[in-house]
């Protein structure tokens, strides 16, 4: 007779969240559900089955002067290939022109499934072919195998060759084997703009101060500020230190630089204000209430909680694994036979948020400091050298990334965490 243990269901461990290999892993224990149920946001494998007696497949290299179709068409032997200029007409007669190849070939076509790879062209093809009904998909880059040999033969029909081998994958539902990138709405895209310009319109500020502080420098004048709003008047009464003013030509530069410095500030300023008025005006629209949730937090500001909301958390992200690779705030593991090592951030994922969350776990540390997430940090960083602190401050960036994509998903807020009051 079966025991008293094996009259109860068989239990399996999962890993929740991972440790140092010396100090072991989290597990639970949990009930088998038996097939797993898919889900709807996980774009790693195609939900519908396929039939390919009735689906045309297509791929498109696609590059700026020109681009390369490559179909796979039922009852035809071939696989045709036509290069078309960057034209969506010209694309959509050359797929129903398949179409009806494949119909006189006697086959019924109720599926047309395309594909290109993700890049400078963005996801507009995409849309425009989903409103023509035709089914399309954007392929992560990370998903094409290349060969590994030193000087591979690099063309566009091999590229639409690769592109179908892992399309075909993708559509007959192997877990993994192609991921697709989310298609945005033309309204979602616009949405990250003005975050994104901004970006641009800091970096290119700081690279032009940077550059009018080599200018003084090579000229021997410390100490001036030229974010000042009277530095351009100031610029004639500075001497160098053998007392001769600044040369006609490097002067006239310098004021061009402090112009363009003036021109950005006021950008900057206009992007800035013009968000304000949008969540005043429209406070429940989008991804407003979500950036007004996590401006509460106290140290996070209205800048990074836009930048959260549009390029992560109004993603559907499939748990919190899935909100930590998009971050780009994983590892990257090397193990091969007794080799074991770390080569640091795997850095797939989203640039933006890695670089925000980062600077954000700094100033959490300055304003948060009764938090659990601060306490857990300074336990492990309290004798700890810098390089420790560095390490650790990823770790601390991917915990709050987490904790903060469940106070906008759940309403839960994180141990300790001060909010400020609603506005």
């Amino acid at each position: 007779m079966p025991g008293p243990l094996l009259d109860k269901p068989a239990y399996h461990l999962e890993m929740l969240w991972g440790e140092r290999r010396e100090n072991g892993i989290i597990v639970a224990a949990t009930e088998p559900t038996g097939c797993p149920m898919p889900q709807p946001n996980d774009l790693s494998k195609s939900l519908a089955a396929l039939d390919e007696n009735s689906t045309l497949i297509a791929v498109i290299e696609m590059s700026q002067s020109s681009g390369l179709v490559a179909g796979i068409i039922p009852g035809v032997e071939r696989h045709p290939a036509k290069k078309l200029n960057p034209d969506e007409l010209g694309l959509l007669q050359l797929l129903h022109r398949w179409r009806d190849e494949a119909e006189k070939a006697g086959r019924n076509i109720n599926r047309i499934a395309v594909a290109f790879e993700a890049g400078r062209d963005g996801f507009w093809l995409a849309r425009w072919l989903r409103a023509h009904a035709i089914e399309a998909y954007v392929i992560h880059p990370n998903s094409i195998a290349v060969s590994r040999e030193h000087r591979r033969a690099k063309t566009d029909r091999l590229d639409t060759t690769l592109l179908k081998r892992a399309f075909l994958g993708g559509l007959r539902g192997e877990r993994e084997h192609c991921s697709m990138a989310a298609i945005p709405s033309l309204e979602e895209e616009d949405a990250k703009r003005p975050s994104r310009e901004r970006e641009n319109l800091v970096g290119e500020r700081t690279r032009i101060g940077n550059r009018i502080k080599s200018t003084f420098a090579r000229l021997g004048i410390r100490g001036f500020k030229p974010s000042l709003r009277t530095a351009a008047q100031q610029l004639e009464r500075l001497r160098t230190p053998e007392g001769a003013p600044i040369p006609p030509n490097t002067l006239a530069e310098l004021r061009r630089e402090m112009a363009r410095l003036r021109l950005l500030a006021e950008q900057i300023r206009e992007i800035e204000t013009a968000r304000l008025e949008r969540l005043e005006r429209q406070p429940d629209h989008g991804a407003h209430p979500m950036i007004r949730l996590l401006a509460q937090v106290r140290g996070l500001g209205i800048e990074t909680a836009d930048m959260l909301a549009h390029e992560a958390f109004s993603r559907s992200l499939r748990d919190r694994r899935a909100v930590a690779r998009y971050g780009g705030l994983t590892g990257a593991p090397d193990e091969s036979g007794a080799r074991r090592r770390e080569k640091g951030l795997a850095r797939a994922g989203n640039a933006r948020v890695r670089r925000g969350m980062i600077q954000l776990a700094w100033r959490f540390l300055m304003f948060q400091k009764d938090s659990a997430l601060a306490q857990w940090y300074r336990a492990r960083t309290a004798d700890a050298r810098g390089a420790t602190r560095k390490a650790l401050i990823i770790a601390l960036a991917r915990k709050l990334l987490v904790a903060l994509w469940r106070l906008v998903t759940t309403g839960e807020v994180p141990r300790g965490v001060v909010l400020r009051p609603a506005a």
